[in-house]
């Protein structure tokens, strides 16, 4: 199973969103994305679940914090409590075990990064 996390700024444009997971390695066998509790309801990400076809994981900020993750970001520490919302939602959405493919990548824009974590089912 494959999960794409997300992490985007407030004015982001679904354009930000799909070329993130692109740079990420695309969409090809992703089974669902995540993102932080408040952001999976915004109109945004809501938008890049309809336009995927793919169900939306909120994942908490407590549970953020558990997560190792590769990058980190100081400004995302103080916001989530994790170096990386991105891979930090992957793997906790993906589960136990879950691993990431490759550290985030980041939109052309600078609006929205994506990491895709993989865990066994």
């Amino acid at each position: 199973m494959k999960v794409a996390g997300f992490g985007f700024r407030k004015g982001a444009r679904i354009e930000s969103l799909v070329a993130a997971l692109d740079a990420a390695g695309g969409a090809e066998g992703v089974t669902r994305i995540a993102t932080e509790a408040g952001k999976a309801e915004t109109e945004i990400f809501r938008a890049l679940a309809a336009r995927l076809g793919l169900p939306v994981e909120p994942v908490t900020q407590e549970a953020l914090g558990w997560a190792t993750v590769e990058t980190q970001s100081e400004k995302s520490r103080a916001m989530y409590r994790t170096g990386s919302l991105s891979e930090a939602a992957a793997l906790i959405a993906a589960g136990p075990g879950a691993r990431l493919l490759a550290p985030r990548a980041i939109s052309a824009d600078s609006m929205a990064t994506c990491a895709i974590a993989e865990a066994e089912t």
